[in-house]
């Protein structure tokens, strides 16, 4: 495999306005609104210059948000900073910032929506 293993991912929301506040408020991003006839859906920040995967927040017919077994790990800097907008924004912590060894901290978070994400970061 030469590309990272993760191509692409969507969370899925029931309420996208909610939603997309929510993850722009706690990464002080900006989503942008896809057009797609199947589904409503508001993309993550993509630059073809950097490492890492695109994807998008997804209200879809048929899927609920929050059933789903699917964890996307966010990068950050310090996962705390994150971490400390989770609860103002409308999430939930599920686990707070933990050491991982070597490989630095995450923590567990729980959106708006009920999906379970994770931060990470190397200090």
């Amino acid at each position: 495999m030469t590309n990272n293993p993760v191509g692409w991912f969507e969370i899925y929301v029931d309420d996208m306005d909610r939603a997309q506040t929510f993850y722009e408020t706690v990464f002080g991003i900006e989503l942008e609104k896809m057009d797609n006839p199947a589904m409503e859906m508001r993309t993550f920040p993509m630059w073809s210059d950097r490492t890492g995967a695109p994807g998008a927040l997804v209200h879809m017919e048929g899927i609920a948000a929050g059933s789903n077994s699917t964890l996307v790990y966010f990068s950050c800097e310090d996962c705390a900073v994150e971490q400390g907008r989770i609860e103002a924004s409308g999430g939930q912590i599920q686990r707070g910032k933990t050491p991982i060894g070597e490989y630095g901290f995450i923590s567990l978070v729980f959106d708006t929506e009920g999906n379970r994400i994770g931060l990470h970061s190397r200090k």
